[in-house]
């Protein structure tokens, strides 16, 4: 920070004009930890923490479905107005978000705590550490507010909803960008480069004795150095730190259809996620997740212990964390191969001591069967084993280069947005290529987001001289997005544009013939091309149906003729190997 900027932030304390903070009560303080704001009060409370601090900055950002924009508010020792003069001065960044979830707002109410507790010099923020805060995400969801969603959580008294204004699930939306919302978001993440990324939740399932559980990204999908890291020294002080605070913690209990205390495998977050959108992008990625049935105080305050000591952390080993990220990003840029299908490895796992209460079976009062409860008269303390290991499933090995015809602009601007750096061809030019036929996909029956996504998609590769035109778009894989690419651009990939239907007009096919007239031609064919013939007549000898059928005999002879459809199936990312 420039030296004006530093008596500026002294001239401020010193003339007295810190005691605005006594204007800085929040709602939540106000209604003793039973309420939390509506979005207007949210924004106005943030607008007055700007005014009355030098140590704030609060932004607007893109638009959202609501009609609002998105803000983000830098916290700072320096007073940092921007995120790029904070990269310049070497700073390590946390990105906060909240609110993804209105209904679970414990993120909103804890941020504002914590942004407090700085200005009023509570607690100080470590020199290198700076925090960019999403006040509240899901405006629409906050918008639509209710004392009667989420049945099952207490508190606070009244919330938003978990749709957005297209009754979207915005933690689905970080690959598709169907809302506004996840097309802005990419924009901040891709500005803030976060070294540590934190998504505010509060959870639902089993009951147990823990305020908060954590939702660690996974360490396996990260890999290396990374991956070391965060399973030797980051998250083990978390949980330390959360115990000093007075919050035991265990991971996210994804435990259903069995009792918790008999363990439980780790939550798989694929890029569809915000964390996992995050690792692709090589930071390190938490979802805090408070338990729905603690009181709303309890919840609030265990997030801002959290938040404070993922800040504590952070500012201790700023340098460690972005030396492994700095590595990770060298490493995916040259790297010749990378994962997009992983399997859980149910050897691998953790020990942690999981508070819980005794469960069992009742009579229910509503169908006379057996019900679940829990017996909060008898808490119990168990080792439980947390399958927290991944493996990878499937390779791919990295092209050269993408391309990508320009008539696919909904995928082009996707990656745009995610600052992908890619380049236009000049001219018109014939290249030699590999694609993939899509073979087989299966495809979810009902609706999931908006989409219907695709998925065991079998593929078969081609290899040709193929003429592209001037303006379609090459992608190299020498890049910090090689991750994303990879996993964005692979049919394969369990959250590429392929899955969530980018593609699906090739699927289709818009060509075809009478048979009548194709009848004579197809004969023709068959004599001048024997080989055609002769698999004709091995298909006809193996395949009852297919040998009583004349369309689908006919049909054969097509789709293996110069009349083919040459784009029916064929997949239009084309890979450059050389």
């Amino acid at each position: 920070m420039h030296k004006f900027a530093v008596m500026a932030v002294a001239l401020f304390f010193a003339t007295g004009r810190f005691h605005a903070q006594s204007s800085l009560q929040t709602y939540f303080e106000k209604t003793q930890g039973k309420e939390t704001p509506t979005y207007q009060e949210i924004i106005s409370w943030w607008k007055k923490a700007d005014q009355s601090s030098p140590l704030l900055t609060l932004q607007t950002k893109g638009p959202t479905d609501a009609g609002f924009p998105l803000h983000l508010a830098l916290l700072s020792n320096k007073g940092y107005s921007s995120i790029q003069n904070a990269k310049e001065a070497g700073a390590t960044i946390i990105l906060v978000n909240n609110g993804i979830h209105p209904g679970e707002p414990d993120g909103i109410d804890a941020s504002m705590l914590l942004v407090k507790k700085v200005i009023e010099r509570k607690i100080v923020l470590p020199q290198q550490v700076v925090l960019a805060i999403i006040p509240v995400y899901n405006i629409g969801g906050c918008l639509n507010r209710s004392t009667n969603f989420r049945v099952d959580q207490e508190g606070p008294e009244a919330f938003g909803s978990r749709g957005n204004s297209q009754y979207l699930d915005l933690n689905r939306d970080f690959i598709k960008c169907d809302s506004k919302e996840a097309l802005s978001f990419s924009a901040i993440f891709q500005e803030c480069d976060p070294d540590v990324f934190i998504d505010n939740h509060v959870s639902n399932g089993a009951d147990y004795q823990h305020v908060m559980t954590l939702l660690t990204s996974q360490p396996s999908k990260l890999g290396g150095v990374m991956e070391q890291f965060l399973r030797s020294q980051f998250e083990p002080a978390l949980y330390t730190g959360m115990k000093e605070k007075g919050f035991d913690m265990v991971p996210y209990v994804n435990a259903y259809g069995d009792k918790p205390e008999n363990g439980w495998s780790t939550y798989w977050d694929s890029p569809r996620y915000t964390s996992g959108y995050a690792t692709l992008w090589h930071s390190f990625a938490f979802v805090p997740e408070t338990h729905m049935l603690k009181p709303y105080d309890q919840r609030v305050r265990a997030t801002l212990a959290l938040m404070e000591t993922f800040i504590a952390f952070t500012g201790k080993n700023a340098k460690e964390i972005q030396d492994l990220r700095k590595k990770t990003k060298l490493a995916m840029a040259s790297a010749d191969r990378f994962p997009i299908k992983w399997k859980l490895d149910k050897t691998g796992f953790t020990e942690y001591a999981f508070k819980g209460f005794e469960s069992g079976n009742k009579p229910s009062d509503v169908s006379g069967l057996n019900r679940l409860y829990y017996d909060r008269s008898k808490p119990f303390t168990k080792t439980v084993k947390v399958v927290d290991r991944f493996v990878p499933e499937l390779f791919i090995e990295k092209p050269k280069a993408y391309i990508i015809p320009q008539g696919w602009w909904k995928v082009i601007d996707r990656l745009m947005i995610n600052k992908v750096q890619m380049s236009q061809l000049q001219k018109d030019t014939t290249l030699e290529v590999e694609w993939y036929t899509i073979e087989d996909y299966k495809t979810t029956p009902r609706q999931y987001e908006m989409h219907h996504l695709n998925s065991d998609v079998v593929v078969r590769k081609q290899k040709a001289a193929k003429f592209f035109r001037k303006g379609d778009w090459i992608i190299q894989l020498n890049q910090p997005a090689n991750r994303f690419l990879v996993e964005t651009l692979e049919p394969q990939a369990e959250d590429s544009y392929f899955a969530w239907n980018f593609f699906d007009a090739i699927l289709g096919q818009k060509e075809g013939y009478s048979a009548y007239v194709f009848e004579d031609k197809a004969a023709q064919y068959l004599k001048e091309n024997p080989t055609l013939k002769k698999q004709l007549e091995q298909r006809r000898a193996t395949d009852t149906l297919f040998a009583k059928s004349a369309r689908a005999q006919l049909d054969f002879v097509y789709k293996n003729s110069p009349w083919a459809e040459p784009d029916y199936n064929r997949y239009p990312v084309f890979r450059v190997l050389q």
